[in-house]
């Protein structure tokens, strides 16, 4: 099919999505600030040609919605991300349910009940963020799942992270503000077994064969081409906006409490708002160089003729608007990309997360190019 004829279909698009109701069940796994809408890899994957024996690359992979869109046809899939949060929700989505995970979970929850007094984290800020008895709670948790087998702890991680917001201080997963609720130790194990059952119930209604998909849990401007295999035909993704999302922020808590390093991942974050107001604050070049350092890893490992195809938005940095997709039009041309369509977007007024009225991020550009090899 030639490039004519695919920007002629992909025209035909409403990339708005103005139909869209909701997301399902597996979308909604986990919370998630500023996700990927399924429609959108949905329609690339169902209009651009893939070659034979490759796979679709996500490199900022976020909750996994390329992934589980992939899996959906039959295409092997490969997800990076430094968010250890993100990471854990794209594997739970893409793997098989265990046999006899329902169990594992009411003995976990009963094993957490009911132990003894267990070490609280040394967490920055914990007694403003948690009621002591959440805290002990949410470590008999920790405690119990760790000790269930491996097969189990990604499901059980995952629903324990997904209540954690809940059990907290904090207003919602979008408004990072501390105040009073009716929630105590009993609450935690409640919502957990619920989470997990939620958790569980979600994926065993996946209807399509699970095949390869693979994540990456690593900062993607350090991932060494040999670990990305087989060979790309297809990049979906949408990196983070400079100066808009906080994800290392909107996440904190559940890392430190499952035993990661928020601040680690804050330092190499792209695009914290943190970065634009230190001392020697990030510009929009910063953004230019790490978004050279992702094509130069393309280059290494997409096939010839494969498709890229970008999702990005505008930032506003000091007053200043920002087009990222020009910079990433920019440094994709001299990596050997061009451009095959472009469309704006308008994003969703009722998605929510962290930092929209500042960055007052409206729209959002899809770009699809292809790799002359």
């Amino acid at each position: 099919m030639t490039d004519y004829r695919i920007a002629k279909i992909l025209s035909t698009i409403d990339w708005d999505f103005p139909s869209r109701v909701g997301h399902s069940a597996i979308e909604g796994l986990h919370p998630y600030p500023a996700k990927f809408i399924a429609e959108i890899p949905r329609a690339l994957l169902d209009v651009l040609p893939i070659a034979s024996d490759s796979a679709v690359l996500d490199p900022f992979c976020g909750s996994g919605t390329t992934l589980v869109e992939s899996q959906r046809r039959g295409i092997p899939s490969i997800g990076i991300d430094l968010n250890p949060i993100a990471a854990l929700i794209t594997r739970v989505k893409t793997s098989p349910v265990p046999a006899g995970i329902d169990q594992v979970a009411e003995q976990v929850i009963e094993q957490a009940r009911h132990s003894a007094r267990v070490d609280i984290p040394d967490i920055p800020n914990l007694d403003h963020w948690f009621k002591q008895s959440v805290q002990s709670a949410l470590a008999a948790c920790t405690v119990a799942i760790s000790s269930a087998h491996i097969d189990y702890r990604d499901i059980l991680r995952l629903a324990l992270s997904s209540i954690i917001v809940r059990v907290s201080n904090q207003d919602s997963d979008t408004r990072y503000a501390a105040v009073r609720k009716n929630v105590g130790g009993e609450d935690v194990f409640c919502e957990f077994a619920v989470a997990a059952q939620r958790i569980v119930m979600a994926l065993a209604a996946r209807d399509y064969d699970l095949g390869s998909a693979t994540v990456i849990n690593h900062d993607t401007l350090a991932v060494a081409p040999s670990r990305i295999a087989p060979p790309v035909g297809m990049v979906i993704t949408s990196p983070p906006y400079p100066n808009a999302y906080e994800y290392w922020l909107y996440h904190k808590y559940r890392m430190w409490w499952l035993g990661f390093d928020p601040l680690a991942v804050k330092q190499r974050e792209i695009g914290a708002r943190a970065h634009f107001f230190k001392r020697n604050p990030h510009t929009s070049e910063h953004f230019t160089q790490q978004m050279a350092a992702t094509f130069n890893l393309l280059q290494k490992v997409v096939v010839p003729g494969g498709f890229v195809c970008f999702i990005i938005g505008c930032s506003k940095i000091h007053g200043q608007i920002v087009d990222n997709a020009a910079i990433i039009e920019a440094v994709a041309s001299a990596a050997g990309f061009v451009p095959v369509f472009q469309s704006e977007r308008a994003i969703s007024a009722h998605r929510k997360s962290f930092n929209l009225a500042h960055a007052r991020i409206k729209t959002e550009n899809l770009l699809v190019l292809r790799y002359t090899g």
